[in-house]
């Protein structure tokens, strides 16, 4: 039988198919990652914004002006995450685009259910705007993006910004993101051979982050962003998502309507890569070519000054 994953991830099949339960949850939202030394080029200070939240600035060193701003939002599953597990690659984005990379620390399901995330990262927004000139950057080209459930945050809070009319942004950016806690009843998606984000912990991570059970009416579309009507009017969109990922279906049904509504949308599909292939398998051609198919959609959407 051909192997479901992508010729660089077929060590994917020697993953166990695990779930994230109660204990092994707090014991990943607990850890903290080691932060990655940025070396040469980049400079990295945390920035307090509130007392819930706060800012991990990566700014580039020798570019004079205000410079395009990636306010990055981390993902977990609303379960577990910090910004620091994605240095690597806002490293990467700020070295070779030019840019400040705001990733921000924001208050997770498991520590206050929504929509405390989204008012932190809504917080850490306005102050990257109200503080543009001293933070070096420039407030008109703004992207928000972020992966997994930060990638379901970083959709709300462009949906929110949008209907505030207060900031304008100027590009997004979801990486696999978990945009639809309808998925959560769907029984034929139990047997996909998906990897690192099960059924399971998708109804745990939705349920943590609702404080309540997933799928049913009246959940907003500021928490789960597929629950959103009218999309039009939105900034230009980019969405990556394997073929093997838990959210493969609602990720494209949502380039799909936002296409409709007349959103340009760049949808990059990899064939036979499963949930976080990229972090786990970060030295394989398949994944350097998923970061910079991220590192060219921002150039597309003005987020660079090189």
């Amino acid at each position: 039988m051909a192997s479901p994953y992508h010729q660089d991830l077929t060590a994917a099949r020697w993953i166990p198919r695990f779930s994230y339960g109660r204990r092994l949850a707090k014991f990943m939202h607990d850890m903290k990652p080691r932060p990655v030394e940025p070396g040469d080029g980049v400079t990295v200070t945390e920035v307090a914004v509130s007392e819930t939240t706060s800012i991990r600035l990566f700014r580039p060193s020798g570019i004079a002006g205000p410079v395009p701003t990636l306010l990055w939002i981390h993902g977990g599953g609303h379960l577990f995450g910090s910004p620091e597990q994605d240095d690597r690659s806002n490293i990467a984005f700020t070295r070779e685009l030019g840019i400040v990379v705001a990733a921000v620390r924001y208050r997770l399901g498991a520590d206050a259910p929504s929509p405390a995330s989204l008012e932190d990262c809504h917080a850490a927004l306005r102050h990257v705007v109200e503080n543009a000139a001293d933070l070096g950057v420039d407030p008109t080209r703004i992207a928000i993006g972020g992966a997994s459930a930060g990638g379901g945050i970083a959709a709300a809070l462009v949906l929110q910004t949008h209907d505030r009319g207060e900031i304008p942004v100027a590009f997004q950016l979801l990486i696999y993101p978990m945009l639809d806690d309808r998925t959560t009843l769907r029984t034929d998606l139990d047997k996909l051979p998906v990897r690192m984000w099960t059924t399971k912990s998708n109804n745990r991570g939705w349920r943590t982050y609702l404080g309540g059970e997933p799928g049913v009416d009246g959940i907003s579309p500021y928490a789960a962003p597929a629950r959103r009507a009218d999309l039009s009017g939105l900034p230009p969109t980019w969405i990556g998502v394997g073929t093997v990922d838990l959210f493969y279906d609602e990720d494209v049904e949502y380039a799909r309507r936002l296409r409709t509504a007349g959103v340009t949308c760049t949808l990059d599909i990899v064939s036979g890569a499963f949930h976080g292939f990229d972090q786990l398998f970060a030295k394989t051609p398949v994944a350097s070519s998923f970061l910079q198919a991220q590192m060219n959609a921002l150039r597309s959407g003005g987020i660079n000054s090189r």
